[in-house]
């Protein structure tokens, strides 16, 4: 038995498996990175990226000076709270450019992201033909009651059900 692990052959097989089973990943993994959704993920983030800095520059350049004008200061970014006492200045101003530039890049991802999809979606459900739901109770011929549709006892008066055409009759043991 150890003579035949060491057999030159049978070596040689293990290898060729093993260098086929490593081209098969391979080609495994690059159908993974090609998949669409894959690619579009990839692209999303780098827009994402690229659209954040748009959305900064547009905060730090237009909106920070604008409302700093309001606060007597060139930047916005600089307002400080006066100390007090023992209390250091609070630098509110950078954390209000930063919440704006939230606001702004949730805004623009809502209006020309997410609503666009949900009307997409809308139209296509309402396209879609839909599937008519059949009933999935009965009435109790004695009581009048409302159980399943494949019972055969009602759960109320515990009278016997007819079976309902189309449904098997369960039985009972």
């Amino acid at each position: 038995m150890a003579r035949d692990l060491f057999d030159r052959d049978n070596l040689m097989d293990y290898g060729k498996r093993g260098f086929r089973g490593g081209l098969n990943t391979l080609g495994d993994f690059q159908k993974f990175l090609l998949r669409g959704n894959v690619v579009d993920l990839a692209v999303g983030i780098v827009i994402g990226a690229a659209f954040n800095g748009l959305v900064q520059a547009f905060v730090t350049d237009f909106l920070q000076p604008l409302i700093g004008s309001f606060a007597h200061t060139s930047s916005f970014d600089k307002v400080k709270t006066p100390p007090v006492g023992a209390i250091p200045p609070l630098a509110y101003g950078h954390f209000i450019g930063v919440l704006i530039s939230f606001i702004l890049t949730a805004a623009v991802v809502y209006f020309f992201v997410v609503k666009p999809i949900n009307t997409l979606n809308d139209r296509y459900n309402r396209l879609r033909p839909k599937k008519e739901e059949g009933p999935t109770t009965k009435d109790c011929p004695f009581c009048l009651s409302s159980v399943p549709l494949k019972a055969t006892r009602c759960a109320y008066c515990t009278a016997q059900l007819p079976p309902v055409e189309g449904t098997q009759a369960q039985t009972a043991y």
